[in-house]
């Protein structure tokens, strides 16, 4: 798994984190749709990359 690629998904989960919590406190359904479903994305996407990290050998793709 790269740097970049978790940097971008723990940012996608915060960022989905944020949005949920603004939408809670403004009584906005819409917008805390839209933050759960960037936050579920973001922790499915790191999940993911960790079960493909945890299937290469040494880091080199299979042969």
């Amino acid at each position: 798994m790269t740097v970049s690629r978790t940097i971008k998904n723990q940012a996608q989960t915060m960022q989905g984190r944020i949005t949920q919590e603004l939408g809670r406190v403004t009584r906005n359904r819409r917008l805390q749709r839209r933050g759960r479903t960037d936050r579920v994305s973001g922790s499915l996407n790191q999940t993911l990359e960790k079960a493909k990290g945890a299937f290469r050998r040494n880091g080199s793709s299979p042969r």
